[in-house]
């Protein structure tokens, strides 16, 4: 049956409809940090409309029930709202209560076999094409973008925060804007909120940026060192931008301990958009371990991404005769797991963006290292949010053992006097972040609201 639309006034419509439709930016939910945000929003969400329908667009729907049964998972091959009768009803609760955990349980047994065969494949034809390292990477062509159908039901087209605007998550990037486009087209309120953008320089998402953001009704930035440039230069009006910080801030903040913690975090990536070279994995491991030694620490290995294991295989081998080292969450472990790892830190030394938010916000400093000038931005955007507590170390630098070193011992005798200084900086994003969403709940509210019959 083909669906019709009508415009009512908002008195005549209550909240069963309304109907948000979510663009999450990770499909596959392995990342932690990702998580993180979509659990705040659509906490915040729910609180605003208990009865509305929120659907999360996923290739995973039933790890999506299990993770947040608040929402409604949104998945192919058909993109579409499920039924809303009692049989609809009844089938999203059975995938809480009982597929969603299980498909948890199952992906956490089958993915360390299938990544390590993956990791031996990579390194096989690493050695075949005599690269340093390599990284599977997805492909433009490895999902087709098409806009789901779900849209055309929607009150509310809502982009989640994410890095995601930048070229090197091209295909991420080109599927927002292309739904964000269609909503418009549909009339359809849109927003964006938590975004971090850039860099930004391929052409093509250039002239889709241009076209596509001037007719979002709200963007919220989490970060001011590059986002505002690029949002003026696309022709985005300044009344319609607003800088919150990260929606995860507020995830870390409840978390916070109550004492300060003993040990130094540790986390490092190696992907496609984060290369490291081996000499300087060699060189972070010694520092941080010798540190560790010298300031009675233990080490926590902290995972943020399960995508392909990209945490796991380049964190761990680092802690390979730390004098005391901790066990990092399992495969099955929540975003809660590791902010509260996290808690019981005094320091945390990070190449994953998310893990230094979960830090910050609870008061605990950070060395924030990189290799590439897409988290060069993400830590120096973070730094500027926060003012103090976080020191940028990049992995290129000649001095890196002395620089690494120097850094995490002035972050461990900065952590008591940062630590309520964070916090407050944390509250302030929280309540920008909230005032950023009352913003997009006006979008729907001030009416009309589209009213979809099946």
């Amino acid at each position: 049956m083909g669906t019709e639309h009508s415009v009512a006034d908002r008195s005549d419509i209550d909240q069963q409809e309304i109907r948000v439709l979510v663009e999450n930016g990770e499909y596959w939910l392995r990342n932690r940090g990702d998580i993180a945000m979509m659990t705040v929003t659509i906490e915040r969400l729910r609180e605003r409309w208990p009865q509305a329908r929120i659907g999360v667009l996923t290739h995973q729907p039933a790890v999506l029930q299990a993770l947040l049964p608040e929402a409604e998972p949104i998945c192919g091959p058909a993109w579409c709202w499920g039924s809303d009768n009692w049989l609809g009803q009844l089938s999203r609760t059975a995938g809480t209560r009982l597929l969603g955990p299980a498909a948890l349980r199952w992906r956490a047994a089958t993915d360390g076999p299938k990544d390590r065969l993956r990791a031996l494949r990579s390194s096989a034809r690493a050695r075949r094409d005599h690269e340093p390292y390599a990284v599977a990477a997805v492909t433009d062509d490895a999902f087709p973008v098409e806009i789901p159908a779900a849209v055309t039901q929607a009150s509310l087209v809502l982009a989640l925060g994410g890095g995601y605007m930048t070229d090197v998550d091209r295909y991420q990037a080109s599927r927002t804007l292309d739904l964000l486009e269609r909503a418009h087209a549909l009339g359809i309120p849109t927003a964006m909120v938590g975004q971090g953008m850039g860099p930004l320089r391929d052409p093509l998402l250039l002239r889709r940026a241009t076209q596509v953001l001037p007719e979002a009704d709200f963007i919220a930035l989490r970060e001011r060192r590059r986002g505002p440039e690029l949002l003026t230069g696309f022709g985005v009006e300044p009344e319609r931008v607003m800088i919150t910080g990260d929606d995860a801030v507020e995830f870390g903040y409840r978390l916070r301990g109550a004492r300060i913690g003993t040990d130094i975090g540790l986390c490092l990536r190696v992907a496609d958009y984060s290369k490291v070279s081996a000499a300087a994995q060699t060189t972070l491991g010694g520092v941080v371990r010798n540190q560790a030694v010298e300031l009675d620490a233990g080490v926590v290995p902290l995972i943020i991404s399960e995508y392909a294991s990209e945490d796991r295989l380049a964190t761990l081998p680092l802690l390979a005769g730390a004098a005391r080292s901790e066990s990092p969450v399992g495969r099955g472990g929540t975003a809660h797991d590791v902010a509260r790892q996290v808690a019981r830190c005094r320091v945390l030394v990070t190449s994953a963006y998310h893990l230094a938010v979960f830090a910050l916000s609870q008061g605990i400093p950070a060395v924030g290292i990189t290799a590439s000038e897409y988290y060069d931005d993400k830590f120096h955007g973070l730094a500027q949010m926060f003012g103090a507590g976080l020191r940028v170390v990049h992995l290129n630098d000649a001095e890196l053992e002395n620089n690494l070193g120097r850094a995490i011992r002035e972050v461990w005798d900065d952590a008591p006097a940062v630590r309520d200084p964070l916090r407050q900086k944390a509250v302030e994003q929280i309540d920008a972040s909230r005032a950023g969403l009352e913003r997009v709940f006006r979008l729907v509210e001030s009416g009309p609201v589209r009213r979809a019959t099946v």
